[in-house]
């Protein structure tokens, strides 16, 4: 149905700057978290772990290898940053799912060090499919092809993952450390998206947005890409947002050291008598970007 509506990517990106990355081969239930496991008579780590990663600003979320699922005999988990600048991955070994717990203690007191899993941070990207069947059956259905195409061309660094949001725009795939989310990708199209972000550059048409960026940047730098700037992942940085009356922002963004491009845009909310996820209810409102001017600076 959005593929009918014609319902458009653009700024759709939720807010994701740092993750932790569970490697889980449980049954993943509606809410993922709920597939960990605790001891006898402990508290319930899945809801201890979400507490914890709320607070500190976490994005918990469950990945396994496309394909059959078996029991590994080592586990792994990851803290991912992805603030410009900051960009990294950093793998542990992950023996229970209480292990959790130490590791967010770890991050909370800013002694990551003390965790003699942790391997060094690197960039090396990360392939996210979200294959969420039981959260969206969409995901499921359109999601698993294109895990099945990118596990075959980069199987290590290729996961399914549960629910990153946007079910309408199956399938969805999140490139780490960057934060870009991908929507409505085909398995024809799967391999292009990472060997784009190889070079250093995203694929504007597929680009639901840069999660470390609020919605109105993300609309400010898909209309800047429109008018033929670059496609880097290193260009249109913010550098000022000012929110003006009516729901106009004007957003600046970097083009090269020494120019930027001014981007006017507003956003609208449109009614839809549709559902936009397979559990969801009707009718909806769909946020919307409109574009209102576009002005170079410098150079």
């Amino acid at each position: 149905m959005a593929l009918q509506r014609g319902d458009a990517l653009i700024a759709t990106a939720p807010p994701a700057a740092r993750w932790l990355l569970i490697e889980s081969a449980n049954a993943w239930p509606r809410q993922a978290l709920g597939a960990l496991e605790s001891a006898p008579e402990e508290p319930a780590v899945s809801s201890e772990v979400a507490r914890r990663c709320g607070e500190l600003g976490y994005r918990p979320v469950l990945i396994r290898r496309h394909g059959r699922v078996t029991r590994a005999a080592v586990r792994r988990y990851a803290l991912v940053d992805c603030r410009p600048g900051h960009e990294s991955v950093r793998w542990g070994e992950l023996p229970t799912d209480a292990y959790l717990l130490n590791v967010l203690e770890a991050v909370a007191n800013n002694s990551l060090n003390a965790l003699p899993d942790l391997q060094p941070p690197t960039q090396e990207p990360i392939y996210l499919v979200c294959t969420h069947g039981r959260h969206d059956a969409c995901c499921a259905v359109r999601g698993r092809p294109v895990a099945a195409a990118l596990a075959g061309a980069y199987p290590d660094r290729t996961w399914e993952c549960s629910h990153i949001g946007g079910d309408r725009f199956a399938g969805n795939v999140v490139v780490l450390p960057h934060a870009l989310f991908y929507g409505q990708v085909p398995p024809s199209r799967a391999v292009e998206v990472a060997k784009h972000h190889a070079e250093g550059r995203v694929v504007p048409d597929l680009l639901r947005g840069s999660g470390i960026y609020p919605p109105a940047v993300q609309a400010a730098q898909h209309y800047a890409r429109l008018a033929g700037h670059s496609d880097s992942l290193n260009t249109l940085r913010p550098t000022q947002v000012q929110q003006l009356a009516n729901q106009h922002y004007k957003v600046t963004l970097t083009t090269t050291p020494a120019t930027a491009v001014v981007i006017e845009v507003s956003v609208h909310f449109d009614s839809v008598d549709a559902r936009l996820t397979c559990a969801g209810k009707a009718p909806v409102q769909v946020r919307r970007f409109e574009l209102h001017g576009i002005e170079s600076m410098g150079g």
